[in-house]
C-alpha cells in the first residue's frame, strides 16, 4: 500500500502592521486611519516596484488597527530592504497633510512559512507574535513621533532566506537589524529589529542626555537608579539602558538579547 501523505502548501511572506495609540483616536478618526493603512501600504510598496504583486495579495484583510497579507516569497529581499524606508517616506508625506492629527506611527512585522489560501495557519499565528513584541512597541513609544514613525521586525527565517541569498536588498543591508529574543505567550523565537534611519551601535542611550520631558517607556517600569553601560567594541552583549531628567526613567535592567549590527560572528 502506498503511504499517505499530503503536499505542504505554498510558502507566503506574510507582511503585518500595527498603528500606535489607535484605541486613542475616536471611532471616526479609528475608521480613516484604518482606510488610510491600506493606501499608505499601496503607495510605499509602488514605490519599491510591488504594486502588482500587492494587487494580487493573498488573504488581505484589516486587523482592527492595522492590516495584513500574504505576498509571494520571492519579493522578500524588497520588504526587507527597500520597503521600511519606503513606508517611512509615505508616512512623512501622510503627517504634512494631516497636521491636526497625532502622527501616525506603524509596527511593522515579516515572517514567511507555508499557508493555505485561507491564511489561517502557524505562520500566521507568528507574525502576530512578532508584532506584539515589547522592544518592537517600545521603540516607537520611546522614539519622537515626528521623526521615527517606523519599526520593523523580521523573523530569524527571513532573515537567513534573505541575507544568506546574497540578493540585493537596496541599501538596507543585514547591519541595519539588531537580534532579539521575543518571546511573547507560549512563543519564544529569535527576530530581527529594524528602525529606518537608526544605527544600532549609537543605540546605548548611555552616551546621550535624556530630553526634559521624556516618559517612561510603555509598559517598561521604573526601577532604582543603576550605573550606566557601554556598549563593548567586542562581542554583543546585553544592554542596560538608563535615563535621567524630569520625569524620565531612572533604570532599566532588563536583558534583551540583542545583537548589534547584523550577525553575531
Amino acid at each position: 500500500m502506498t503511504p499517505s501523505w499530503e503536499a505542504l502548501w505554498p510558502y507566503r511572506a506574510v507582511l503585518a502592521v500595527d498603528a500606535r495609540n489607535f484605541s486613542a483616536h475616536t471611532s471616526k478618526v479609528m475608521q480613516q486611519v484604518n482606510s488610510d493603512i491600506q493606501q499608505l501600504l499601496a503607495r510605499a510598496l509602488t514605490t519599491i516596484g510591488l504594486s502588482g504583486r500587492w494587487e494580487r495579495r493573498m488573504f488581505g484583510q484589516h486587523t482592527g488597527d492595522g492590516y495584513v497579507a500574504g505576498l509571494d516569497p520571492e519579493v522578500l529581499p524588497g520588504l526587507v530592504g527597500c520597503f521600511p524606508d519606503a513606508l517611512r517616506e509615505v508616512l512623512s508625506t501622510w503627517r504634512t497633510k494631516h497636521p491636526g492629527q497625532p502622527p501616525l506611527q506603524l509596527r511593522v512585522s515579516i515572517h514567511v512559512g507555508p499557508l493555505p489560501a485561507s491564511g489561517l495557519g502557524v505562520p500566521m499565528v507568528h507574525t502576530h507574535r512578532l508584532l506584539d513584541d515589547q522592544a518592537l512597541r517600545s521603540l516607537l513609544a520611546r522614539a519622537n513621533p515626528e521623526i521615527t514613525n517606523t519599526a520593523v521586525i523580521i523573523s530569524q527565517r527571513v532573515y537567513e532566506d534573505v541575507f544568506d541569498s546574497g540578493c540585493a536588498t537596496g541599501e538596507t543591508v543585514d547591519q541595519r537589524y539588531s537580534r532579539r529574543l521575543v518571546k511573547v505567550k507560549t512563543f519564544e523565537q529569535p527576530a530581527w529589529l529594524h528602525v529606518p534611519g537608526l544605527d544600532w551601535r549609537l543605540a546605548d542611550p548611555a552616551i546621550f542626555e535624556s530630553p526634559k520631558g521624556t516618559l517612561p517607556i510603555e509598559g517598561l517600569p521604573a526601577a532604582p537608579r543603576l550605573a550606566a553601560t557601554t556598549l563593548a567594541e567586542a562581542a554583543p552583549t546585553n544592554v542596560t539602558f538608563n535615563s535621567s531628567g524630569d520625569h524620565a526613567i531612572h533604570g532599566y535592567d532588563q536583558t534583551i538579547h540583542n545583537t548589534f549590527g547584523g550577525r553575531q560572528q
